[in-house]
């Protein structure tokens, strides 16, 4: 009798540990925008509206220095799931990748330990995730995409995000822990011209500040708040998601972590490095885990923690769950903690860079670019400054989405190669840059060949260099070829295609933003 008591007394003890365990365990939803910078009313941006955006992050945490290491949408997500910097993803440290079969995502380590994993809109890529055995993976969960409602302009998607969360949380297992991928394929081009004013009821003086990097024109700021209009729309089906978090009694256990692949698809942003590159929203809310909310986190990161602060909520073991080794930490530190400000002392800095971000160039090579950002400075290293940074005139460059203030952009320099929009914008660059953030936050003042700044680069240099080949980054042993080496899964030998008078297809530019011959700086 003694030890039937003692054996159930024991069995009620890790029942009891189980279920507190499941307990604190949260149901997640992830929320990623495509191509949405750091704008939202939550960091005083007045002409983009974002009320449920500013909800989780008044509720929660807003982080302010929160990065992307690569500001292209394949490249971006392959960190966000594997926990590894780009330079350690192979292939898929380029965008239109192959995503490689011994790489392991988080949502698959979540389906594999019993967890409800889906997605609606958009995943990982451009690209191919196979397995070992060339099938397709489902590498952000179980796609639920079935419903639909018109988008409010033609350029927006009809897929209803809000309708297919509930469709997802109905097919819940009884009792199954959840995650939910939010992947909103907005703002991501194309716009419709002038929809922020004509349907959104925005005006041209709402824009607060044209960045310096590009010209105060009409055309530019009707960008602008065409690409508000549609950071709105992704909004507004994350407030739908909240509601219905809330009818179910579900809100306040459900971590909830917003924030997007990269910059806005402009000149100079998407597929560069500069602040507003790799700069993105990011706002978490889970009252029933995070001691106090309304706090402003001044501490540094980036994707590569993602993964690893998935894991730790949802109580897997990163010895155990089957993914390469991951460089990013757990958030959990930053989350628990009842301080706002800078928390952890050693988070002052992230790296960010690129390698092929798109096709178009000689022998479909990319631009490799390193960097280091800190509170006060932006230094990049352009290994290959002999090419175009956004891809070369011949071929529209690619990097670059079309756009009214591309198009813009490039028929001044048509007019004028010395046009300073211009040479910001699609001008060769120099080997190095260095920005003072503190009063150039739009980084149009290279300070690379300032005397007073050598002591601060140089520092800044070896420190990124440091962490670059402790993290195995190739180029930094001389073997950064590898990266043009791998073959795009589309557009390969576009250059050599188009020379030839093939016209190979380009959709994501405009036919007039192809130059008429190579064309150079002067």
């Amino acid at each position: 009798m003694r030890k039937l008591l003692l054996l159930l007394v024991s069995a009620v003890s890790v029942w009891t540990a189980e279920c507190f365990a499941a307990e604190t365990w949260p149901n997640i939803l992830f929320a990623i925008a495509d191509d949405w910078g750091a704008h939202a009313g939550a960091y005083g941006t007045t002409w983009v509206k974002t009320p449920a955006f500013d909800r989780v992050a008044r509720e929660g945490l807003l982080f302010r220095n929160a990065y992307t290491p690569v500001a292209k949408c394949a490249p971006s997500r392959a960190i966000v799931l594997t926990g590894r910097h780009a330079w350690q993803n192979e292939e898929a440290g380029n965008h239109m990748a192959y995503f490689p079969a011994k790489l392991t995502s988080w949502p698959e380590v979540l389906v594999r330990s019993g967890w409800h994993m889906g997605i609606t809109g958009k995943g990982w890529g451009p690209g191919i995730a196979n397995d070992a055995d060339g099938k397709p993976r489902q590498i952000t969960g179980k796609p639920f995409n079935r419903r639909k409602a018109e988008g409010p302009t033609k350029s927006i998607g009809n897929n209803d995000y809000a309708a297919n969360f509930v469709d997802f949380l109905d097919a819940r297992p009884e009792g199954a822990p959840w995650c939910f991928w939010y992947g909103s394929t907005e703002p991501h081009r194309g716009y419709e011209f002038q929809s922020g004013v004509m349907k959104g009821g925005k005006k041209l003086a709402d824009v607060s500040r044209v960045p310096g990097y590009w010209p105060d024109e009409d055309t530019v700021r009707h960008d602008m708040l065409d690409y508000a209009f549609e950071v709105e729309h992704t909004d507004s089906h994350l407030g739908r998601m909240l509601a219905e978090l809330e009818k179910r009694q579900l809100l306040d256990s459900t971590l909830i972590i917003v924030t997007s692949d990269h910059g806005m698809p402009f000149p100079r942003v998407k597929g560069y490095a500069y602040l507003d590159s790799n700069h993105v929203p990011l706002a978490i809310r889970w009252p029933g885990g995070i001691p106090s909310g309304g706090r402003l986190i001044d501490d540094f990161v980036d994707f590569t923690d993602i993964a690893a602060t998935m894991l730790d909520y949802a109580g897997i073991p990163a010895a155990k769950a089957g993914m390469q080794p991951m460089t990013g930490k757990s958030w959990r530190p930053l989350l628990e903690s009842d301080r706002s400000g800078r928390i952890l002392a050693e988070r002052d800095h992230v790296l960010v860079g690129k390698e092929r971000t798109d096709v178009g160039r000689p022998h479909d090579w990319g631009y490799p670019i390193r960097g280091i950002v800190t509170a006060d400075y932006l230094l990049l290293k352009n290994y290959e400054p002999s090419r175009w940074p956004a891809g070369n005139p011949e071929t529209g460059y690619l990097d670059t989405d079309g756009s009214p203030t591309k198009s813009l952009i490039l028929e001044r320099g048509r007019k004028d190669r010395h046009d300073t929009f211009w040479n910001l914008n699609f001008g060769r660059r120099p080997a190095d840059e260095v920005y003072d953030l503190r009063t150039d936050p739009d980084c149009v003042k290279n300070l690379a060949a300032d005397p007073g700044r050598q002591r601060i680069a140089a520092t800044l240099r070896e420190r990124m260099e440091n962490q670059l080949r402790s993290q195995g980054d190739p180029r930094q042993f001389g073997d950064g070829r590898v990266f043009d080496e791998y073959k795009p899964t589309n557009g390969v030998g576009f250059y050599d295609r188009y020379l030839r008078g093939e016209n190979p297809p380009a959709g994501w530019v405009n036919k007039s933003d192809f130059e008429p011959g190579p064309l150079d700086t002067p």
